[in-house]
C-alpha cells in the first residue's frame, strides 16, 4: 500500500477543513478487465487511473445527456483491484443498473457500497490556493486520492461514515459541516448534478465537463461519443452552467433566468453572494449589448466567467470581473 504524502508542516494545515458529504455514495466496479470494461463507456480515459491518481468522468445515455457523473479510482491489488466510483448517493441504484446492462459477457461486478462507504472532502480554506494534495492511503487505511476537476477542490478520501472524524484528524483538517464545502466549491464555480444541471437533461459540454478534465475524445469510444463530438468539433454548446453573483439572498433553485421578457436560462445552487446558473451564453451576450439586465426571481445577477474556463464569454473585450 501507498503512504499518505505528508503534508510539509503544521502551518499549511491550520487552513484546511474537512467535510463528509451525506449527497455522496460509492460503486465498486471489480472483475477480469473492469478498466477495459468501463474505458469503453465513459467520458474520460481510466488508462490515466491508478490508485491515488483519480479521473472525473459521466457515464451517457446514446443521445449524450448524462445519466450520472462520478470520479472514479483505481482501487489497490490488495483490495482486488478494479474501481471505486465516487458518484451521487441518489444515482448510486441507476449507475450500477446501467454497468450491469452494458456488462454482457464481461466478467466485471457492479455493487453499491454506499451503506458502508462514504467520502470526505479535504480543502484548503483559501479558495484562490492551490496545494500538493494528499493521496494513497491514510493512517486509517483508506483511499485518499486529489478531486481530478480543479486543484483547488482539494481531495477526497472514501471511508466508513463514522471514521470522518478519526480521518480529518489523521490529515490534519478541522471537521466542519457539509455545507462548508457546498460553499467552497460555489465559490470556485463548480456544477453540481441535480442542483446546476438535471441528470438526463444535459450535455457534458453545458455543465463544464470539458472545462474539468472530464472528457477524453481522443480515447476511443464511449456511449454518446458521436454526439459529444459533434458538439465539440462545431462548438455548438451554446448553454453552460457558469459562476452568478447577486445581492441579498440567492434566487431558488430552478427559477427561470431572464434577461428583459426573454428567458434566458435557469438558476442552480447560490450562497452568499454567488451562485450558478445555466445560461444561454449566445442570449446573455444579446441581453449585455442591450443593456438589459438579468434576473432570477425578481433578484438581480451578473454572469462571472471562471478562472478556468476556456470557452467564449460573454462581454469578453469588456472589462469584467474573474473568479
Amino acid at each position: 500500500m501507498r503512504a499518505i504524502r505528508s503534508l510539509q508542516n503544521l502551518s499549511d494545515v491550520i487552513r484546511m477543513k474537512a467535510a463528509l458529504l451525506p449527497d455522496r455514495g460509492v460503486v465498486k466496479v471489480a472483475g477480469d478487465g473492469t478498466r477495459k470494461f468501463l474505458n469503453g463507456l465513459v467520458t474520460a480515459d481510466l488508462a490515466k487511473a491508478a490508485p491515488g491518481h483519480a479521473r472525473f468522468a459521466a457515464l451517457l445515455a446514446p443521445q449524450g445527456k448524462i445519466i450520472v457523473d462520478f470520479i472514479a479510482t483505481e482501487a489497490e491489488p490488495s483490495e482486488g483491484g478494479g474501481f471505486f466510483l465516487d458518484c451521487p448517493r441518489v444515482l448510486a441504484p441507476t449507475l450500477v443498473e446501467r454497468l450491469n446492462f452494458y456488462k454482457l459477457r464481461a466478467k466485471v461486478i457492479a455493487e453499491d457500497l454506499s451503506e458502508i462507504l462514504g467520502v470526505m472532502a479535504v480543502w484548503d480554506d483559501a479558495p484562490d490556493r492551490a496545494r500538493s494534495q494528499p493521496q494513497g492511503r491514510s493512517k486509517t487505511n483508506w483511499a485518499c486520492y486529489p478531486d481530478p476537476r480543479l486543484p483547488q477542490l482539494g481531495a477526497r478520501v472514501m471511508l466508513p461514515p463514522h471514521l470522518a472524524a478519526q480521518a480529518a484528524a489523521d490529515l490534519g483538517a478541522a471537521l466542519v459541516e457539509a455545507g462548508d464545502h457546498e460553499m467552497h466549491r460555489i465559490a470556485l464555480g463548480i456544477p453540481r448534478g441535480g442542483m446546476d444541471f438535471s441528470y438526463g437533461n444535459a450535455f457534458p459540454h453545458e455543465t463544464d465537463m470539458d472545462q474539468l478534465s472530464g472528457l477524453d475524445l481522443d480515447k476511443g469510444c464511449f456511449v454518446g461519443q458521436e454526439v459529444v463530438s459533434r458538439i465539440a468539433h462545431r462548438g455548438t454548446a451554446r448553454t453552460r452552467v457558469v459562476p452568478v453573483i447577486f445581492d441579498g439572498p440567492p434566487p431558488e433553485v430552478g427559477l427561470p433566468v431572464t434577461a428583459g421578457d426573454k428567458n434566458v436560462g435557469l438558476m442552480g445552487s447560490g450562497l452568499n453572494g454567488r451562485g450558478l446558473a445555466a445560461l444561454r451564453l449566445d442570449r446573455i451576450e444579446e441581453a449585455l449589448a442591450s443593456g438589459l439586465p438579468l434576473a432570477a426571481g425578481g433578484i438581480k445577477i451578473a454572469p462571472v466567467k471562471p478562472a478556468w474556463a476556456t470557452f467564449p464569454f460573454p462581454g469578453e473585450g469588456k472589462p469584467s470581473e474573474n473568479l
